[in-house]
């Protein structure tokens, strides 16, 4: 996943962590653009038209960002690999943009069919906004199946917390703002919740001292040029979180959090004002920070 992971465990049943490798070994397996073997990577180079089987993890997660879609108007897209990879972020570096015009709803394109699916065009997939969130909660669910009940998951920044640390608190964490802002952390206590953040300053590269960002906008083809720096979720679910985060960054301060405050979702976004930073909270964060 490019990224690295952790978990604190109180009491860590044998065996804890050969259980957590496996766990995103097999989600590596399915969902990484970054090894030619894997589910996704075949999917992406099947013929456009043609059913392919697959794995439960990676049709959980396409089902649910297909989800996130409908619900964003495409914001959100898991179909927007060729994006990604015309602008530099995904496999094989920057290459040179292409002018081919890019499919104007990527995820439109996607078909699924009991626990098959196929692609009705060329555009591929990626999971970089979910699959982490998916990650933390499939190893979340397998300590839990192990009998750990109180311990923090972090992979690659996105985290749950279940149950409380040996002094009897709860696990806090805190969200540092965006590097170059003078904002007030945000600290929040973990306990069967999960946090994720998305963020401009998170993997990007400059251009003639423009910062293009390497969350993609499916309605325009390109970075976003919004003046969102961060956005952090707070769910019960990591993957819901992390698509949430995703989905509110590409739409945007007005329409972005304005979705999440009519689905009752807990976010806070940054946005970069004149050298400072701004902040927003929905309702829902705002009621739990009370």
């Amino acid at each position: 996943m490019g990224t690295s992971w952790s978990a604190r465990i109180v009491d860590a049943p044998p065996g804890s962590a050969a259980a957590i490798e496996a766990v995103l070994g097999r989600i590596i397996a399915q969902m990484s653009n970054w090894e030619a073997d894997s589910a996704i990577s075949r999917f992406n180079a099947a013929p456009v038209g043609q059913w392919m089987p697959l794995p439960a993890d990676m049709l959980a997660v396409l089902r649910a960002g297909l989800d996130m879609a409908r619900l964003s108007d495409g914001a959100f897209d898991p179909a927007v690999g060729r994006l990604v990879a015309k602008w530099g972020f995904g496999p094989g570096g920057l290459k040179g943009l292409s002018e081919e015009p890019h499919h104007p709803s990527p995820w439109r394109a996607m078909e699924i069919e009991g626990d098959r699916a196929r692609r009705m065009a060329d555009v591929t997939l990626d999971f970089s906004g979910i699959a982490k969130g998916f990650a933390v909660d499939a190893v979340a669910d397998a300590l839990c199946e192990r009998g750990a009940a109180h311990f923090l998951v972090e992979i690659g920044g996105e985290l749950r917390g279940q149950g409380i640390r040996p002094d009897l608190q709860p696990w806090w964490v805190d969200v540092e703002a965006p590097p170059g802002l003078r904002l007030p952390t945000l600290r929040i206590a973990l306990c069967g919740m999960s946090v994720a953040t998305s963020g401009d300053y998170r993997r990007f590269r400059e251009e003639a001292g423009i910062r293009l960002s390497h969350s993609m906008d499916p309605a325009t083809g390109a970075p976003i040029a919004n003046d969102v720096a961060s956005v952090t979720v707070l769910h019960e679910s990591a993957m819901l979180a992390d698509a949430w985060a995703t989905a509110i960054t590409i739409m945007g301060h007005e329409r972005g959090m304005a979705l999440a405050t009519r689905h009752g979702i807990a976010a806070c976004l940054i946005r970069r004002l004149g050298g400072g930073g701004q902040e927003y909270m929905t309702p829902a964060l705002a009621a739990m920070l009370e």
